[in-house]
């Protein structure tokens, strides 16, 4: 087809209105800017700010590279009443799933109970849910014959709460550990147990909720 000013012209148009939203957007899987403007975006910039802070006893803690909204999840609380973590009043979680036949998850316990005695309270709060289906008798029984005393204790009889999670983080054992912002954004992951009282844990927490060292 020969070019006629009109064609040359509608070619250049068109040409300007690509590279246009390019700019606007970027490109790549992400489309640039169009994640900047998702449900997390707020959380990017602290999620950054935490994985220099992966090291040490908190070093498998992987945080996300673009957060997102963790996976909607109904459980028990202690009242055996369903609930879910937007029930948590807008604060900073680090949810673990755990059961009482992984021996990990067991060593893990008490840490993640200082740690809930030591910095819970109105911004933060450990929500550790047990994920047994059977016996259901036999993890509270676990919590007050091993002293842990600071955490509530939730559940999931139904099973559901496992399979989301390992879902969306991509996680295949027992325990794993999401770190969750006010607004419902997962901030990074543990996939295994961690010293979560030790100084690099409390540093990473202290980070998330903006406190500093």
């Amino acid at each position: 087809m020969k070019a006629t000013p009109k064609t040359i012209a509608a070619c250049g148009a068109l040409a300007a209105i690509l590279v246009g939203g390019l700019a606007l957007y970027g490109t790549g899987p992400n489309l640039g800017n169009l994640v900047a403007s998702g449900p997390c975006a707020e959380a990017a910039p602290v999620a950054a700010r935490l994985a220099p802070l992966a090291h040490g006893d908190v070093a498998a803690f992987d945080a996300s590279a673009a957060p997102r909204p963790a996976p909607a999840v109904t459980f028990r609380g202690p009242d055996g009443a369903s609930t879910d973590l937007t029930a948590m009043g807008g604060k900073l979680l680090l949810v673990n799933l755990w059961a009482t036949w992984c021996a990990p998850c067991k060593a893990e316990m008490p840490a993640l109970d200082r740690l809930e005695a030591e910095l819970g309270g109105e911004g933060f709060r450990v929500v550790a849910i047990n994920v047994e289906t059977r016996n259901l008798d036999k993890p509270p029984a676990w919590f007050k014959a091993n002293g842990i005393a600071h955490l509530a204790y939730y559940g999931d009889p139904e099973g559901k709460v496992l399979p989301a999670v390992q879902s969306a983080v991509g996680s295949t054992g027992l325990p794993t550990t999401m770190l969750i912002d006010g607004k419902g954004c997962t901030l990074g992951v543990m996939k295994g147990p961690a010293e979560w009282s030790s100084e690099d844990g409390k540093t990473l927490i202290r980070a998330a909720l903006g406190r500093g060292a």
